[in-house]
């Protein structure tokens, strides 16, 4: 399949507009998560894609083949795109092989060929020796497992999956996200993949499409986006942030500027091209790990703080705290060597390469 290409797409339900004015690229065999709160347009836009929906505004196309238009959309079953429903949508009153072999089945492919090719992928999804079994005589993971191989037996040029592991418990989502970022890579194809769970996408995605109100608010790896987060919104949605503000000072240089807040000068790197440094009020963020405790005074003054901690919530790989620095509370992930009491007052660095400006919007 060539590239998936969307160019102003808009769709709206009364005055609500699910996707606005949006324009995006999946590259052939690559993976790409939408990703983002209930109702930012994440599902509406994989509608859009597969066909069951029609676009008010833009267009999709594979290639130089228009595929959705205001005034025409080519059919789902002429799309060589499969979907992995929220539901699963397999039949209660079918055994898991006839489940997987109906789309072979419509498409009038001969038994042998059906045999063979719902057999393999059945071992692809780890479901040898379960095709007779029905529904009700599955597990959650099972089903899921059905439904993936129902989509993939087909052998699409571009699978759509809609936020399946939602009904699952947290360690089979865990056990699913693995083999499907497993499965992804063995199939080559393109997967478009929505959820609102943060972890499965810097799991599963190539690249990360994050959507509020309908619009793209930052794309990227999960690298880029969990080091150097677009805005206040992506920084709070994708992992924790201490978000903080103040008052742009004069003098700042050397790649990085000082910000005036209310619990003292801070030095920010300037990560983000389009931050707004110019600002007079500048926003930045530090992820909680990457706040230092010292014990004794350390070495340097910048973005050195004295803080008392508040609370402390012991994770296994680390520990989180709670700190009060002069009235703002901050959280700090800490490995287990560390071990402050609660009402202790310690020394707390924020690296100056870890202070992410980010966008005043």
């Amino acid at each position: 399949m060539s590239d998936l290409v969307i160019n102003e797409l808009t769709k709206a339900f009364g005055e609500t507009i699910a996707v606005n004015d949006l324009c995006l690229k999946f590259e052939e065999g690559e993976a790409v998560v939408l990703l983002g709160p209930s109702g930012c347009g994440k599902t509406t836009l994989l509608k859009l894609i597969a066909g069951f929906l029609q676009p008010d505004n833009g267009h999709i196309a594979i290639g130089d083949d228009i595929i959705s238009t205001p005034h025409e959309v080519i059919p789902p079953d002429r799309r060589q795109m499969s979907m992995v429903f929220q539901s699963y949508a397999i039949w209660p009153h079918k055994t898991v092989f006839q489940n997987v072999a109906y789309g072979l089945e419509v498409r009038k492919i001969n038994k042998s060929d059906i045999k063979k090719r719902v057999m393999n992928a059945l071992s692809m999804v780890q479901l040898d020796g379960l095709e007779g079994r029905y529904s009700t005589e599955l597990s959650g993971g099972q089903q899921q497992r059905v439904a993936v191989a129902r989509a993939i037996v087909v052998e699409p040029s571009l699978l759509l999956l809609d936020e399946p592991l939602s009904n699952l418990d947290a360690n089979l989502r865990i056990e699913m996200r693995s083999e499907l970022s497993d499965l992804h890579k063995r199939l080559g194809i393109t997967f478009v993949y929505v959820t609102h769970d943060q972890a499965e996408a810097m799991v599963l995605g190539d690249r990360i499409v994050l959507m509020n109100y309908g619009r793209m608010v930052q794309e990227g790896t999960p690298e880029v986006f969990y080091q150097t987060p677009k805005n206040r919104f992506a920084a709070s949605f994708i992992g924790t942030s201490n978000i903080f503000s103040g008052k742009l000072e004069n003098g700042s240089s050397g790649g990085t500027i000082r910000v005036r807040t209310d619990f003292g000068p801070i030095t920010v790197a300037k990560q983000v091209e389009n931050a707004a440094s110019s600002a007079d009020e500048v926003y930045f963020c530090v992820r909680p790990e990457w706040v230092k405790f010292h014990t004794e005074a350390p070495g340097t003054d910048i973005n050195v703080y004295k803080v008392r901690i508040l609370k402390r919530q012991y994770y296994g790989k680390y520990i989180q705290y709670t700190v009060d620095l002069k009235g703002k509370e901050i959280i700090v992930e800490a490995t287990d060597e560390w071990d402050i009491p609660l009402e202790a007052e310690v020394n707390l660095e924020f690296p100056p390469e870890r202070c992410v400006c980010l966008e005043n919007n």
